[in-house]
């Protein structure tokens, strides 16, 4: 998948080998998409090395060919990555964001916004909407 080797991984967490982080990701989507439809992807994985999960957005406003379940183009991404030793976490952290997601609402709201702090907006917001009391 030629795709992953143009995405541009944050300097902000020193730890995070990027040619690791590549491989990770790409073995993980040999095993099958992580195209969950609905326009959205959550490619994910286990990172030896890093102490939390991490996780990252990316749009794409004209779509990728995730091969999602749907057959449908992928626009909104979220990347997780997890220690290699913290199963439970990893999957929490999956579940969560697959829940959110399936709002539709929330999809459309992040393909409109128009800035950085609007896009952390909105998912500050519904996070807060789904967690717990």
């Amino acid at each position: 998948m030629a795709f992953w080797k143009n995405w541009v991984i944050s300097n902000r967490e020193p730890s995070v080998n990027k040619r690791d982080l590549v491989r990770v990701l790409v073995e993980r989507e040999r095993l099958g998409s992580t195209g969950i439809g609905d326009g959205v992807a959550i490619p994910h994985g286990k990172l030896n090395g890093i102490k939390h999960p991490l996780i990252s957005f990316g749009r794409s406003n004209k779509g990728l060919d995730f091969d999602s379940m749907d057959g449908q183009t992928a626009y909104l991404f979220f990347l997780l990555v997890a220690p290699e030793n913290s199963s439970s976490v990893h999957l929490q952290v999956l579940a969560k964001i697959a829940k959110i997601l399936k709002n539709g609402t929330f999809r459309k709201k992040l393909m409109e916004a128009r800035t950085r702090g609007e896009i952390y907006q909105t998912i500050i917001q519904t996070d807060e909407e789904f967690s717990p009391v």
